[in-house]
């Protein structure tokens, strides 16, 4: 049985460098604590909780001798300024690329033009981006929700970072309908999260078996398993190489492994060693065969 890595997984460029930013704070003796969840992983949170890194819900809990930081999801600007008002020091690891979708929302709502976000409104990178925009700004999940919307002025539509591509369009098209302004199309989708997706399709289509190493609430994690379940009918989401069921192998020639933009190195290589072992006990267990 052969393991296969995708050509891209795991950490984004947005997450390893929040966590490089709370591990640089940790290592100036800062008192570190994370306003929500640094990434939706709860092994690396916990590898960072052994360094002192705190996690809190509120800027209330912040203490004025803390350093607080943003998580790569970002904030509302209401939030940051709050933080700013408690700690000693903020670190803003909100990724790049959720920057410039607060950044888009802000200025088309100074312009009063209305903000049609395609994403999970539930989702704190959403409820961040709409506070750039709150009285413009619309958080829909797919294209069975436009009906829903008023009619438009002069529309923006961009998208949670992590979405499918084809939601987003599918979304932006049926958006024209809602107007009789020009709409405004941003992709907004990072660059990781397409690359992933894309080289997780091309994998999937390739391997009997497939594994997709995340948090169930992971949205990029969630959107890679739904992308893979098109082309491999065993696809699993897993977190942990323990979540591995021995029988899902059994007759499998190739597995595939991909990992969401929230998952470390350390992790990934776990679930591959516990794979390559698999495999050679089913090799050599002939009552399994």
């Amino acid at each position: 049985m052969k393991v296969l890595l995708a050509d891209e997984y795991g950490f984004c460029f947005g997450v390893d460098r929040a966590v490089d930013m709370v591990e640089d704070a940790v290592g100036a003796g800062d008192t570190v604590r994370t306003l929500g969840p640094l990434i939706h992983n709860e092994q690396e949170m916990l590898r960072l909780g052994e360094k002192g890194v705190t996690t809190v819900s509120d800027p209330v809990q912040i203490q004025h001798n803390e350093t607080a930081v943003i998580r790569a999801h970002g904030v509302t600007p209401q939030v940051q300024k709050e933080l700013k008002e408690k700690a000693s020091k903020v670190v803003d690891a909100t990724c790049p690329f959720v920057t410039r979708v607060q950044r888009l929302a802000a200025r088309a709502a100074a312009e009063d033009r209305h903000v049609i976000v395609v994403g999970s409104p539930e989702h704190p990178e959403m409820i961040g981006v709409k506070g750039y925009a709150p009285d413009h700004s619309f958080i829909i999940k797919d294209e069975t929700e436009v009906a829903g919307l008023p009619r438009l002025r002069r529309p923006l539509v961009v998208s949670q970072t992590t979405i499918k591509a084809q939601t987003f369009f599918d979304t932006a098209e049926a958006i024209k309908e809602k107007t009789d302004d020009e709409v405004q199309v941003i992709n907004t989708i990072c660059s990781a999260t397409r690359d992933r997706q894309d080289a997780a399709r091309a994998l999937a289509g390739m391997v009997d078996v497939f594994y997709i190493i995340g948090a169930t609430h992971s949205s990029n994690s969630v959107k890679l398993h739904a992308v893979c379940s098109e082309q491999c009918e065993k696809s699993f989401l897993i977190e942990t190489e323990h979540d591995i069921d021995p029988k899902d192998l059994v007759g499998a020639e190739q597995v595939g492994v991909t990992a969401g933009a929230s998952t470390p190195g350390w992790l990934i290589d776990k679930v591959v060693k516990r794979l390559e072992h698999l495999g050679k006990e089913i090799a050599n267990d002939h009552s399994l065969s």
